[in-house]
């Protein structure tokens, strides 16, 4: 393991879990944190072929329920060899428990039955529905989401009223790019960009340290008349002590619903504070400056609040009033190019926190798609303030009104991913192969 990555036992998650065994960590830089690592459950990892299975007592497994499961319950599970339990930095943040599963074969009695995959069609129904009918206000994964959702569409507008007037100039109404693209630029840079950035270091720093593994693993009771017994692993909301749980406030502090078992050591002292607005100078140190999301996020909000100089002058009455040009790129054009450049950053390290190695895309992590496309988002808006410095040509107006365009649709895009990531609580990832259970994304 690389040198760096061994201080991750100083915070290791699921530290003071027995049943959970770290298998493999890793990251993609030697001197960061780790970003990813694969537990041993105790008893999924017990003999698959052995026909006597303990009983939730006996392994102080959680258990919810131990009768027959609803019918829509039954209907999701799937047979399966193998499952692992995987932790990751992005998904530990936002409050997430994935888990990697290794279907069985045709005919195969498989010792295990798990939730079906969440990229199953129904799976991914159900969670976009809930985007439009579930605001859980107390989840501040959820809010950051929402936030820049909304901010992003305050941007398409705004691209719509700086961009079309001049690729159809028969629409322009008056004073359009002054008032409406001046307002709309307000909004989305002050209210939305910057205030969602603040939340997202305050997610960073109240991320989950101890580890949470957010399923149950039951035994199934269904009166089989063939094959071994199994074992089901289900989505347990009641054991899991992220912050999302408690629903009365955002200072993170469990649910009243939250069983004993599943609510931090109060012994230790570092799981007795479970919110806090800014964290120690040791814990920076030690911990937060060695952390890939702390870091993409100090780079968002330094770009969100360098951007918000240009959405400040961007306002009526100010924008038409700094004359010579060298004023206005000075208070407008060159903060939207030194703000975009840490959108630019930020994705980009937010990607790398999804990837095995530094190199290596990430495709089927839906976290690196949200990176994506908001990296895609920072490089229009970081070129329309770049072409917005020779906004007397006609030319470089039009491509820079136009990469507000489609810099803003890739926001959006990338914002409502997150929204339905945020949603997505207990994601099921399907593997090939055994392989896959030893060395992540293959």
């Amino acid at each position: 393991m690389p040198a760096r990555n061994r201080r991750f036992f100083t915070r290791e998650p699921f530290r003071n879990d027995d049943r959970l065994t770290l298998q493999h960590a890793e990251g993609p830089f030697r001197f960061l944190n780790p970003t990813r690592a694969h537990f041993d459950h105790s008893q999924l990892c017990a003999d698959a072929t052995s026909n006597k299975v303990a009983t939730p007592q006996e392994s102080g497994d959680d258990v919810e329920a131990r009768h027959e499961p609803p019918k829509h319950v039954a209907e999701s599970n799937v047979p399966a060899r193998n499952i692992r339990f995987l932790w990751r930095s992005r998904d530990n943040r936002k409050g997430r428990h994935p888990l990697l599963v290794q279907q069985a074969r045709a005919g195969e009695d498989a010792p295990f039955l798990a939730p079906r995959r969440s990229s199953h069609p129904k799976e991914i129904m159900k969670t976009i529905i809930k985007t439009f009918t579930y605001y859980p206000i107390w989840d501040i994964s959820w809010l950051v989401a929402f936030i820049f959702t909304w901010g992003s569409v305050v941007w398409v507008i705004n691209a719509f009223f700086v961009w079309l007037p001049v690729a159809a100039p028969s629409t322009e109404f008056n004073n359009e790019i002054t008032d409406g693209g001046g307002i709309t630029a307000f909004i989305g840079a002050i209210i939305f960009f910057e205030f969602g950035s603040i939340l997202l270091i305050f997610e960073a720093i109240n991320a989950n340290s101890a580890g949470c593994f957010g399923w149950a693993v039951e035994q199934l009771v269904d009166g089989e008349k063939k094959g071994s017994p199994k074992l089901r692993v289900v989505a347990a909301h009641r054991h899991c002590h992220h912050h999302h749980q408690n629903k009365r406030n955002l200072v993170g502090k469990c649910s009243s619903a939250t069983v004993a078992e599943a609510r931090p050591d109060s012994s230790s002292a570092d799981e007795k504070r479970q919110w806090q607005w800014f964290p120690s100078w040791y814990e920076l140190r030690t911990h937060c400056l060695h952390e890939l999301g702390f870091l993409a996020g100090c780079a968002q909000l330094f770009g969100a609040t360098v951007f918000g100089v240009s959405g400040f002058t961007a306002l009526p009455g100010i924008q038409n009033h700094l004359t010579p040009q060298w004023r206005l790129n000075a208070a407008y054009w060159i903060p939207q190019v030194v703000g975009g450049s840490g959108f630019i950053v930020s994705s980009s390290l937010y990607m790398l926190e999804t990837q095995q190695k530094w190199w290596k895309p990430a495709p089927k992590l839906l976290g690196w798609h949200i990176a994506f496309w908001n990296l895609i988002g920072a490089f229009g808006f970081t070129l329309s303030g770049a072409l917005g410095m020779a906004y007397n040509n006609s030319g470089a107006q039009y491509e820079a009104g136009l990469a507000t365009f489609w810099g803003s649709w890739a926001f959006l895009i990338g914002s409502y991913l997150q929204l339905y990531e945020s949603l997505n609580k207990h994601p099921v990832e399907e593997v090939s192969s055994m392989k896959d259970f030893t060395t992540v994304d293959g």
